[in-house]
């Protein structure tokens, strides 16, 4: 299927899961993950609609960013090395795991200007999984303000790969939990309004859970799995 079909059925399928959570589709942003695909595919999905493009290699941010340029919002949907911080800075729009203070301190000191960022929780617990624990959030986040050039916009988690609905749900309902925690402080620093969390197996019920920040890669690009 064209990435164009495949971006209609992806938008039914949310309007579902709003229609069933008494939300506005307008309210989601889906980010195209094309980490694992062409130039020419990543160029589809954005000649489709797709205004989000999420990329989680410096490689790949590179290569499509050159292609692509500012026809894209830019996601930085991976585990990002202290390292190469600098390298990728100023072609980003959002990063989406923040998840240590020595990350923070390295995308202060690389950039001007405010980075809207989303902190990485580790909520399902998996040791596979980057992010903080849970009840290590709020004293992270308060111990951004000592960074000007961070703006915390929301939350990001990974779920685990499972059929258990009930299971996903825990972690999607957990992580919205977190995030409203942090709006009620009303921290300058971390408005602290979005929830990126969903991919292909489980958008649906993480919209009806809260997600503003779907990151959909195999089922709108192509057959992989995403993993990010």
């Amino acid at each position: 299927m064209t990435v164009a079909e495949n971006l209609t059925q992806i938008q039914k399928n949310i309007k579902q899961a709003c229609d069933k959570a008494g939300r506005n589709p307008e309210d989601i942003t889906i980010i195209g993950v094309t980490k694992y695909v062409t130039i020419e595919r990543a160029l589809e999905a954005v000649q489709s609609g797709i205004r989000h493009v999420g990329e989680n290699r410096l490689e790949g941010l590179l290569e499509k960013h050159q292609n692509i340029g500012e026809q894209a919002i830019w996601h930085f949907i991976g585990t990002l090395q202290s390292r190469k911080v600098k390298d990728v800075i100023h072609m980003i729009d959002y990063i989406h795991s923040l998840d240590r203070k020595s990350l923070a301190k390295e995308i202060n000191k690389r950039t001007d200007k405010p980075v809207d960022c989303f902190v990485q929780v580790n909520v399902s617990g998996e040791e596979s999984k980057h992010g903080l624990q849970p009840e290590n959030i709020e004293t992270f986040i308060d111990m951004l303000r000592n960074y000007p050039n961070i703006r915390v916009v929301g939350l990001m988690t990974m779920a685990p790969h499972l059929d258990d609905e009930n299971v996903l749900r825990d972690i999607f309902r957990s992580l919205h939990k977190l995030k409203s925690n942090i709006q009620d402080k009303r921290w300058t620093h971390a408005p602290c309004q979005y929830l990126s969390m969903g991919m292909s197996n489980d958008y649906q019920t993480a919209i009806e859970e809260g997600a503003t920040h779907i990151r959909i890669g195999s089922s709108l690009v192509g057959p992989y799995e995403e993993q990010g």
